[in-house]
C-alpha cells in the first residue's frame, strides 16, 4: 500500500500530503504497475532594485560564464562525448545561463535531471500471467531558484514552484531533447518569478519566522560519472514459468481470495547537471519480487500477507523452492488469522521482532529526524530543540547510512551513492548513546545545521527534502534473541498482567508530524500473539494497531536482542515515494498501547471457488507445464 494520488482512508482519518506513509511494497491491483523512478559556489544572483543588487547580478553572470567553461574542462571528456543526452543537457544549461542571466529576475540556480528507466514487469495469479510488460521511460526535471540563497521562490509553502517536470524523447536525438528542455525551462521560469514575488510579499506582511536560515545551502560542486550497468536482460520464458508455478500454489487454498506474484526488473540512470558546476550520473539496477495474498474473516476484516525480496538482478533472488515454502507459509498464516479472535485494546509489555522494531523506529523516530521538519512551522518539531539531550536509552544509537549496501545477506533498499541534489551520500550518526546529535539534511538549511549531509531525496517531479535512507539501530546492551520471550514474560509478571504481546511481522505504518494534528504514530502489525504468563500456549490474535506518541514510547525500551533484522519498503512523504530500509534488533517495551483496527464488514465470497463446491478440495492445484528452471539463483 503506497501513498499515490488522492488521499487514502484509514478508518475515519484521511491521510493527506503532509502525512508520511511507509509500507511494505504491495500491488494495488494485479494489473496496475507503478514504475518507481530513482529514485559559496558561483551561479546566478537575482536582480535587486538597489545598486548592490545590480552588482550581484553582474558578478553572477561572470560566474555563470566560468561555470559553463568548467563543464568542458573538469570532467572525463570521453564519457561525456559518448553520452549525447548529457551533452545536450550541458548545452541547454549553458544557453539558459546566458539568456536568463540577462533578465531582471535572473535565476541564481538551475539544474537539469534526466531519468532513464528500462523495466520489465511480470504479474501472475493462480497459475497464469496477468501482466507481461516491458517499457522504457525518460523524464526530465528542471529545478530553478530565483532570488538569493537567503530567500527564493521555494520559501515556505511555495516549495513546489522550484521544479517543472515532463517527458523527454526516448531517442538520443539531441535537437528533440534540447527543444523539450527549452520548453520546460521556459515554463519553470514563468512559475518561479511570480512565486518569488508572492514569497517577498508574504515575508513582508507576516510575523517573523523563528528559524531564519537560508532557503538553499552553498555546497561544493561534484563530478561523478558512475559506471554504466549492463543492459537489462531477463530470461522471460523461464521467469514466466516460475511465476505461473508459484502463483498456482494459491489455488490449493479456498480461503485465499486473491493471490499474486509480481516480478519488477528495472535499470535506471539519473543524469544531473547544475549551474554550480556539478555533473552527477548514477546508474542503478534493481529486481523486486512481491508475493501477496489476501483473505477476509467472517466478520468482514480483510487480512493480508506480503513477502518481498530484492536483489540487483533476478539471479540474486531466492531459489524457487524457498519462494514456494514462503507462499505455503503465507496461506497457512491467513487460514490461522481467519480463525483468530479479535484482540482487545491493551496497554502493557510487548516484544517486537527485529523486523517489527525496524518499522517502529522508522515511523516513530526516523521521520522526526528529517531536517526540513525542524524548520517548517506547521510541523510538530518534536526533536528540534533537543540536540545534545537524551532521547533514547543510553544503550541505543541510531545512524542513517545510505552507503551501506547490505546487512548480512540482505540488500538494503535505501542505498545510494549521491542524493537527488548531487551531494555525496554520507553516514550520519543522528543519535549516539541515546543523545541526539544530528538531523538528516538536504540543501534546505536549518538553525545550527547549515549544509547537506547527502539526504536530499525525491521522486521525479517533486522537490527534494531531507529523507531517510538506511536507518540502522544498534545496541550496546543486548541479550540473546532466544531469551527475549522469557524476558517479556518476566516483565509481564512484574507488572501483574495476565499476558504480553509479541509482534512478529509488520505490514507498515504511518505517522503524523504536523502541529494541527496529534503527534501520533500508527504501526500496522500482521502477526500478533498473546504470550501468557501461566504457561498457556501463545495465542494468535488479529485486528490491532500499535499507537502512541513518540516521546512517551521511546522511553519505554527496556531490552534489545543481539541480532540485526531488515525491513525494506517504500516511504511516501512530501517529496514523494522513495525506497528505504530500516535495521533493528528485537526490542522489549515495558509499555505499549494497541487499539482495535477499523475494518469493513463485507462478507467473504458467497460462492466457493471453482473446485471447492463441496467445501472440500475437489482437485488439487492444476499442473502447470514445466519450463526450464532459472540458473544462478541462490537462497
Amino acid at each position: 500500500m503506497i501513498n499515490f494520488g488522492p488521499a487514502k482512508k484509514y478508518g475515519r482519518r484521511s491521510v493527506g500530503a503532509k502525512d508520511v506513509i511507509c509500507l511494505a511494497c504491495r500491488t494495488v491491483a494485479c494489473g496496475v504497475v507503478c514504475a518507481q523512478l530513482a529514485a559559496g559556489p558561483g551561479g546566478w544572483a537575482a536582480a535587486q532594485n538597489s545598486p548592490a543588487g545590480r552588482a550581484e547580478v553582474a558578478s553572477s553572470r561572470e560566474a555563470t560564464a566560468s561555470t559553463a567553461s568548467a563543464f568542458s574542462t573538469s570532467m572525463d571528456a570521453k564519457k561525456v562525448v559518448n553520452d549525447p543526452v548529457l551533452k545536450v543537457m550541458q548545452a541547454e544549461l549553458s544557453r539558459a545561463s546566458t539568456e536568463l542571466g540577462k533578465t531582471d529576475q535572473a535565476p541564481y540556480y538551475l539544474s537539469y535531471t534526466v531519468y532513464d528507466q528500462d523495466y520489465v514487469v511480470l504479474v501472475g495469479a493462480y497459475g497464469s500471467l496477468l501482466t507481461d510488460a516491458a517499457a522504457k521511460r525518460r523524464q526530465a526535471d528542471v529545478t530553478m531558484r530565483v532570488g538569493t540563497h537567503a530567500l527564493d521562490n521555494t520559501h515556505g509553502q511555495s516549495r513546489a514552484s522550484g521544479v517543472t517536470s515532463g517527458s523527454l524523447p526516448l531517442s538520443d536525438d539531441q535537437d528533440a531533447i534540447g527543444r523539450v528542455l527549452w520548453e520546460l525551462t521556459d515554463r519553470e521560469y514563468k512559475r518561479a518569478v511570480p512565486s518569488l514575488m508572492n514569497v517577498r510579499t508574504n515575508t513582508a506582511v507576516r510575523a517573523e519566522e523563528e528559524d531564519k536560515s537560508p532557503d538553499f545551502s552553498k555546497e561544493a560542486s561534484a563530478i561523478h560519472i558512475g559506471e554504466a550497468k549492463a543492459p537489462l536482460t531477463l530470461d522471460r520464458e523461464t521467469w514466466e514459468g516460475e511465476i505461473k508455478r508459484l502463483s498456482a500454489i494459491f489455488r490449493k487454498y479456498p480461503d485465499v481470495y486473491f493471490g499474486s506474484v509480481m516480478l519488477q526488473v528495472q535499470n535506471s540512470n539519473a543524469r544531473m547537471v547544475n549551474s554550480e558546476g556539478s555533473m552527477v550520473v548514477t546508474p542503478s539496477a534493481s529486481t523486486r519480487l512481491i508475493m501477496e495474498a489476501q483473505t477476509r474473516a467472517d466478520d468482514g476484516m480483510e487480512l493480508l500477507r506480503v513477502e518481498t525480496f530484492q536483489a540487483p538482478t533476478a539471479k540474486g533472488l531466492p531459489a524457487e523452492s524457498e519462494l514456494s515454502a514462503k507462499i505455503e507459509k503465507m496461506a497457512a498464516d491467513l487460514k490461522a488469522l481467519r480463525a483468530a479472535p479479535v484482540a482487545e485494546p491493551y496497554d502493557g509489555p510487548a516484544l517486537l521482532s527485529g523486523r517489527a522494531a525496524a518499522v517502529f523506529f522508522h515511523e516513530v523516530l526516523g521521520h522526526r529526524l528529517e531536517g526540513h521538519r525542524q524548520r517548517d512551522e506547521e510541523e510538530g518539531q518534536t526533536f528540534t530543540k533537543m540536540v545534545g539531550q537524551e532521547v533514547l536509552p543510553k544503550f541505543l544509537s541510531v545512524t542513517d547510512d545510505p552507503t551501506t549496501k547490505q546487512i548480512g545477506d540482505v540488500k538494503l533498499s535505501g542505498s545510494y551513492d549521491f542524493d537527488n541534489e548531487g551531494t555525496p551520500a554520507q553516514r550520519v550518526d543522528v543519535i549516539q548513546n541515546g543523545v541526539l546529535k544530528n538531523f538528516l539534511m538536504s540543501r534546505m538549511p536549518i538553525k545550527n545545521f547549515g549544509v547537506s549531509n547527502g539526504h536530499g531525496r525525491n521522486q521525479p517531479g517533486l522537490m527534494p527534502t531531507g529523507r531517510q535512507g538506511n536507518l540502522i539501530v544498534t545496541s550496546s546492551q543486548t541479550i540473546p534473541e532466544k531469551e527475549m520471550r522469557q524476558k517479556l514474560i518476566d516483565e509481564v509478571k512484574k507488572q501483574g498482567k495476565p499476558y504480553g504481546l509479541y509482534f512478529d511481522d509488520i505490514q507498515g505504518g504511518f505517522t503524523l508530524t504536523t502541529r494541527s494534528l496529534p503527534q501520533a504514530f500508527q504501526v500496522l502489525p500482521v502477526i500478533v500473539y498473546k504470550v501468557y504468563v501461566d504457561g498457556r500456549p501463545d495465542e494468535l490474535v488479529r485486528g490491532v494497531d500499535i499507537v502512541g506518541t513518540p516521546l512517551a514510547a521511546l522511553t519505554r525500551i527496556v531490552a534489545t536482542g543481539d541480532q540485526e533484522h531488515v525491513f525494506n519498503g517504500i516511504c511516501g512523504a512530501e517529496s514523494g515515494s522513495v525506497p528505504v530500509a530500516a535495521v533493528a534488533p528485537a526490542i522489549i517495551f515495558s509499555e505499549m498501547e494497541v487499539q482495535k483496527r477499523a475494518h469493513a464488514h463485507e462478507r467473504p465470497p458467497i460462492l466457493p471457488p471453482p473446485g471447492f463446491e463441496d467445501s472440500a478440495p475437489a482437485v488439487a492445484a492444476q499442473s502447470v507445464a514445466p519450463v526450464a528452471t532459472r540458473t544462478g539463483a541462490r537462497p
